[in-house]
This record gives C-alpha cells, structure tokens and sequence, in this order.
C-alpha cells in the first residue's frame, strides 16, 4: 500500500511539472531569452544577463527581439527610459507577428526636452492595420528609476498595464466584424531609435547630438505565455480548465477595480484618443469606438 501511495504522489508531481512547463513563465537572461538584431555595438547585455541596455549616438541607434513566440499571454518587461534631454528620441517596446497583414501591439516613448514629460505612444494592429492611436502622459518619470510595462493579450481582449495599471483595452469585437489579433504568433521587440522628423512636437524639435549617446534600461523580462513552435501552441494539449487554473491572464479582462484604474488614467493622463478625434474621421467614428465603453 505504502509502495502504491509513493507512486501515485510520484506521478501527481510529474504530471503537475509537465502541466507548469507547458505553458511556461519565462523569466530567463537576457542572452537565453533574446537575440540583439541590429546595433550590435550599441547594445550591451550586463550583470550575467540580467540587465540590457541600447544605445543611440549619430551613427546607429539599436534593437532586440525575443527568441521566441507567442500566441497569448502576459508580457512584463521593466524598463529605465532615456534621461535629460531625449527630444527626438523613440523607445519601442512592442509585440508583433511578420509579413504586411501582421498583427501589432505598441508602446512607443516618445522623448521630449529636458523638463517635459514623455509621451507614451500605443497602438493595435490587426490584419496590417492599424491607425488606432492612444497617447499618455505617465504619472512619474520614467528615467529616475525603473517600471513595469506590460501587455496581457489573450481571446477576450488586449490589455497595456504600467505598473499593473490599466492604461488601455482593446476588446475582441469580432461579433460586429472588426479583426482581433488571435491567430498569428508574435515576438517581443524592443528598440532605440531616432525618429526626430516626427517624434517630438510633430518634428518641429530636433535631436541634440552633442547629448548623445542616448541610453534606455531593460531588466526582469517575464513571459507567462503560449509559446509557438512549428504549427502549434504550448498550451493547445491543455484544457479550459487547466489553462485557466494555471494563468488567469487566459481570460483576463477589467473588474471594476481595473476599470476605475482604467478611467483614472483616460481622465488625467490621456491626451489623445483616435475614438474622439472627429476631424480625422468626418463619416463617423471607427466601429469599434461605437460599441466598446473602455475606449
């Protein structure tokens, strides 16, 4: 009897082990988890892989994407933004799949002059289109100390979180026609770059060289996430039920906290919002801005 318990608990701890691995929270070094794919100079992987930083001078800025995947989960990434004067300068920290009907999910920091705050550019791409734009100031200085920016995406909606708190959701409206990302893997993808044409006051200031080189902070990357391999994700052995008991981002959306969280930054920090920019759409507002209450 004893010898019979022994193997059932044996095989209730494997069976949990292959279930925890299965859909994996990865929180790896930077040099098991990414691959530098441009700057290769500019980009620098310290303290045994536990911190990443790009660079941007005149001559080349630099950027990363994961190694891996993903089709759903919950990103979490901290990052130290680019200090002083940052005019002209962009930070991108984006999900995205490939080819030009791809699927896209941003943050974009957009760098101002010393004193003024950043902007935090966000997008949502479906099917190559995106065109859905949502800017924020941030409630803090993003390049004293480092916070946590994360994107939650599962079948029900699209979460960006700072600090865990909700700044925006993009709900799958597929019922009334309008594509939602749900098919096409993505990676994670990060860069630093100027983009002084447009990036601050519509291009009008420039990039200051003489301030160069522009340096953003990366650390604690996690993936609690489907990995894609192949044809097929991690998570499409488990059940509802399992899934669900091992990740509550699978069906994660706002309770009433999350949705005053939601409308405290919509009425404080929010100052621009495509779904209330009447001038740009003169025959009425995209279709997903008439029947969401979250936009």
């Amino acid at each position: 009897m004893a010898t019979y318990t022994s193997h059932r608990i044996s095989v209730m701890f494997l069976l949990l082990f292959i279930m925890s691995t299965i859909m994996v929270a990865y929180a790896g070094t930077f040099y098991e988890d990414f691959n530098i794919t441009w700057g290769e100079q500019h980009a620098t992987i310290l303290e045994n892989g536990k911190l990443l930083t790009l660079n941007l001078d005149q001559i080349c800025g630099s950027g990363f994407q994961s190694k891996r995947s993903y089709l759903f989960g919950r990103i979490d990434m901290q990052l130290k933004l680019v200090s002083g004067d940052s005019a002209g300068t962009v930070t991108a920290y984006y999900l995205s799949s490939e080819g030009p009907n791809h699927d896209e999910i941003d943050f974009e920091f957009l760098g101002n002059l010393s004193g003024d705050p950043y902007i935090v550019h966000t997008n949502v791409f479906t099917q190559g289109k995106g065109d859905r734009e949502q800017q924020f100031y941030l409630w803090f200085d993003p390049t004293k100390d480092f916070h946590t920016y994360s994107i939650v995406w599962n079948p029900r909606c699209i979460i960006l979180l700072v600090d865990n708190i909700p700044i925006r959701v993009f709900e799958n409206q597929e019922s009334i026609g309008i594509p939602f990302p749900k098919s096409q893997p993505m990676k994670l993808y990060s860069s630093l770059w100027n983009a002084d044409q447009w990036a601050t006051r519509g291009g009008l200031v420039k990039t200051d060289w003489s301030k160069a080189p522009f340096t953003a902070y990366y650390r604690n990357f996690n993936a609690n996430a489907c990995v894609w391999s192949g044809d097929s994700s991690s998570c499409s052995s488990l059940s509802t039920n399992a899934m669900t008991n091992r990740a509550n981002w699978q069906t994660q959306g706002l309770d009433a906290n999350g949705r005053r969280r939601l409308r405290w930054v919509q009425k404080y920090y929010m100052i621009y919002n495509y779904c209330t920019d009447f001038k740009r759409f003169p025959e009425g507002r995209p279709r997903e801005c008439r029947h969401s209450r979250l936009l």
